[in-house]
C-alpha cells in the first residue's frame, strides 16, 4: 500500500530499516565488542584492527578508513552519546533530501576523506583515530549548505540549549578545528578539546565538496540552457510552449495514481526529494490527501 512506503509517513513514522538506524544500531554494537574484549578479555587486538593507525595503514588495513568511524572511547558514554546524537538529528534531516544511497554516500565519503588527512597530518608521529565526529562534521557542513539560517537548537553541554542558524555553527565548527589544527595538532602538540581536528576538517571539506561538486552541480545542470540554437527550419515545425500539453495524472483512477506515485518514490529513492518537479510533488501531496480522507 501507498502508506507503506517510508516517503509518505512523517520522520516519527519512518521504517527503522533506514541508513541511519542501521548506522546506529553498528555504533552501539562495536562500543559493546570494546568493552567486551577490553574488559573481558583485557585485549586492545579489536581496537588496534578496527581503528585506523599509521601502522595498520602501513600493513593495509584499508578496511579501517570506514571503521574507524564505528568505534568511541570505552571511559565514558559521553564520546558515543555525542556522536550518536549528533548522527541522529542531522541524519533525519538529510536522509529524505538525498535518499538513502548518496545519504550513505557522504557519511562514507567524509569519514575516508577524514581519516585520509589524519592519516598525512600524523604519518611520522603515529597515533590512533577512532569516532564519528568526521561523518558527523560531513553531514554537519552538508546541512550548513542546505539550509544555512534554518534554525537549530542543540544542548551546549547536554544542559543548556543554544539556538543557532546552521551556517554559524558550521563557522565555528570550522575555525575552532582550524586553530587546533594549525597551533596544536600540526605541531605535535595535544588539543585541549581532545579532539583530532585535522579528521574533522577533514570530514568538513567532503561535506562542502559533495555540495558544490554532485548536489548543487546536479541541480544547476537541470536549469541549464543549451547553448547550441536549432535550424530554423527544425524551430518552425517545434510547438509553441503555451500548445504544449502538460501532462496530468487522473487522480479519481486509484490505480494510475499509484502507478504513478510509484514511480515518483522510485525515483526520491535513487535521486533524492530535490529532484522532484513541481508536478510530481503535487501528485504526492494530492495522494497523501487522498490517504488522509480514508
Amino acid at each position: 500500500m501507498l502508506h507503506d512506503r517510508p516517503y509518505m509517513r512523517t520522520p516519527e513514522e519512518s521504517s527503522v530499516l533506514s541508513p541511519v538506524a542501521w548506522i546506529l544500531g553498528g555504533m552501539l554494537a562495536v562500543f559493546v565488542a570494546q568493552n567486551v574484549f577490553e574488559r573481558w578479555f583485557d585485549s586492545t587486538w579489536f581496537a588496534e584492527t578496527f581503528a585506523l593507525t599509521v601502522a595498520g595503514a602501513k600493513s593495509g588495513y584499508v578496511w579501517t578508513f570506514l571503521t574507524y568511524g564505528f568505534l568511541h572511547s570505552t571511559a565514558t558514554l559521553l564520546h558515543l552519546l555525542g556522536c550518536a546524537l549528533g548522527f541522529f538529528f542531522l541524519g533525519r534531516q538529510l536522509l529524505p533530501q538525498l535518499g538513502a544511497k548518496r545519504f550513505a554516500c557522504l557519511y562514507a565519503g567524509s569519514l575516508l576523506l577524514g581519516g585520509v588527512v589524519w592519516l598525512a597530518t600524523n604519518f611520522l608521529r603515529g597515533g590512533m583515530l577512532y569516532g564519528a565526529v568526521p561523518g558527523v562534521a560531513g553531514l554537519l557542513m552538508m546541512f550548513a549548505c542546505l539550509y544555512p539560517n534554518q534554525q537549530m537548537t542543540f544542548l551546549l553541554f547536554f544542559v543548556v540549549p543554544v539556538t543557532l542558524k546552521p551556517k554559524y555553527f558550521a563557522f565555528a565548527a570550522l575555525a575552532i578545528d582550524a586553530c587546533g589544527f594549525l597551533f596544536y595538532e600540526i605541531l605535535g602538540h595535544v588539543s585541549p578539546f581532545g579532539w583530532a581536528h585535522s579528521a574533522n576538517l577533514g570530514g568538513m571539506l567532503a561535506g562542502f565538496l559533495y555540495f558544490r561538486l554532485v548536489h548543487d552541480e546536479e541541480f544547476r545542470m537541470l536549469d541549464r540552457e543549451t547553448t547550441v540554437e536549432l535550424p530554423r527550419w527544425l524551430r518552425r515545425k517545434a510547438k509553441s510552449p503555451d500548445a504544449a500539453a502538460e501532462f496530468r495524472v487522473n487522480t479519481a483512477d486509484r490505480h494510475e495514481l499509484r502507478e504513478e506515485v510509484d514511480r515518483i518514490l522510485d525515483k526520491i529513492n535513487s535521486q533524492g526529494f530535490g529532484a522532484l518537479t513541481e508536478q510530481e510533488k503535487r501528485v504526492l501531496d494530492e495522494a497523501k490527501d487522498m490517504l488522509s480522507r480514508r
